[in-house]
């Protein structure tokens, strides 16, 4: 139980000081940061640029995207080292079977997160701003707009797991996939309600997610056998 325990102590702090090192390789160039992850917005704003209503924000939000996509990136090492931890107790067709899922929902995840920044943020961000009245400047706050940015994507990144959830919740015998498919118009209302939960209050978020929960259902019957 002791060398057990040794063990993950081991593997958090490998895993500790590569977020750190990541985390502090990225601060350095955090201007980069900001200029990637703010246009999505900026090329909106007509010429503005993203404004903060607090003095701590021009030091708080560097660092807190610094340290978020740091997490994000040093995701594959920290999965790499949980695996190492929890496969020798793993029996041989265990291993078989988690392995992939492993694979697969990294891949979601960042596949998700992809979409987030490139589809549902861009058309978000252009509805709001469209139906602004002619009599009001749009001046963004950067810390609302970091939060905004990351609330999205993160719930992209875990609205794409659902084929491992379906292949999952097959693979356990909860329900059949004759049984999920039959509940199609209970999970498409699901999916919707999902995406209200996860997303921020406006409908196109909602949807954005929505609809592409609906379909990564669809193929996690397709895959599931």
């Amino acid at each position: 139980m002791n060398m057990h325990f040794l063990e993950l102590k081991k593997r958090i702090i490998y895993c500790f000081f590569f977020v750190i090192i990541v985390f502090f390789s990225l601060f350095y160039h955090s201007d980069v940061l900001y200029d990637i992850f703010s246009h999505p917005i900026v090329k909106y704003l007509n010429g503005n640029n993203l404004i903060a209503t607090k003095i701590t924000s021009i030091f708080f939000v560097p660092l807190k995207l610094s340290f978020i996509i740091s997490i994000v990136i040093s995701l594959p090492y920290i999965m790499t080292h949980f695996w190492i931890f929890i496969s020798p107790g793993l029996y041989s067709s265990e291993k078989k079977t988690l392995f992939p899922f492993l694979i697969f929902s990294s891949i979601l995840f960042y596949i998700g997160l992809l979409f987030a920044f490139y589809i549902v943020l861009p058309i978000a961000i252009s509805f709001f701003i469209s139906n602004t009245p002619s009599n009001v400047i749009v001046m963004a706050d950067i810390s609302s707009y970091i939060d905004f940015m990351f609330t999205i994507m993160l719930s992209c990144g875990i609205g794409f797991q659902t084929p491992i959830v379906i292949n999952f919740i097959i693979k356990v015998n909860l329900f059949s996939k004759k049984e999920l498919s039959d509940r199609r118009p209970y999970i498409i209302v699901m999916a919707f309600i999902i995406g209200m939960l996860l997303t921020p209050p406006d409908v196109i978020s909602q949807i954005m997610l929505a609809l592409p929960i609906w379909l990564l259902f669809e193929l996690g019957l397709i895959l599931t056998k």
